[in-house]
């Protein structure tokens, strides 16, 4: 199930967006404060975050920095904030959208699937991500739930090339010669190895 986080200080709304998103299939946490959403996000993974900006306890821009030292988690910024000058500051810090208060929920709904899409499967920079597994291109690491696991190269390639490969059966064969890199390899090595 994926997971959101709403932060969000106007509690009738948050419960609002809350039961909607549920209803949608997704999981969510509700934070009313700076606080308790850098809480959330310290503990948890999140697929995508909703932040408003006005919290009780600081603001949803300075959040978003904190967020943004060290996860690629999709934000969404809601806000009654809509000058230019203010969207055009939540793109910059690295918000994925933007959208003003009041808005309808299907319209919400709608932004979060499209930000999803562009973020499901494909390389966030120099991370692959799937579900809760991330492969750190650069460093050769591989994260599950946010804790490092120990592959072999050869395992490590094989996730690499399924990630790579969403949603496709790849036959055994091209399995093989991405594997094992077989269009470089010596004709007689080719045929004892997909053989």
């Amino acid at each position: 199930m994926k997971k959101i986080l709403l932060v969000e200080d106007d509690k009738t709304l948050s419960e609002g967006i809350a039961y909607s998103l549920k209803n949608e299939g997704y999981n969510v946490d509700i934070a009313h404060t700076y606080a308790q959403g850098m809480e959330f996000v310290d503990t948890n993974e999140y697929k995508l975050i909703l932040l408003d900006i006005m919290l009780p306890d600081g603001n949803g821009y300075d959040l978003c920095k904190a967020i943004r030292i060290d996860k690629n988690t999709p934000i969404i910024f809601l806000t009654a904030c809509d000058e230019e000058v203010n969207i055009v500051m939540g793109l910059d810090l690295g918000g994925d959208d933007y959208i003003s208060k009041p808005f309808r929920i299907r319209e919400l709904m709608s932004r979060i699937n499209a930000v999803l899409r562009r973020y499901s499967n494909e390389t966030l920079g120099n991370i692959l991500v799937s579900d809760e597994i991330k492969i750190y291109l650069i460093e050769g690491k591989v994260e599950k739930f946010g804790e490092e696991i120990f592959l072999t190269p050869s395992e490590y390639k094989l996730l690499q090339i399924l990630m790579e490969n969403p949603k496709q059966a790849l036959d055994r064969t091209i399995l093989l010669q991405k594997l094992w890199d077989i269009d470089k390899m010596p004709r007689t090595l080719v045929t004892s190895v997909v053989s």
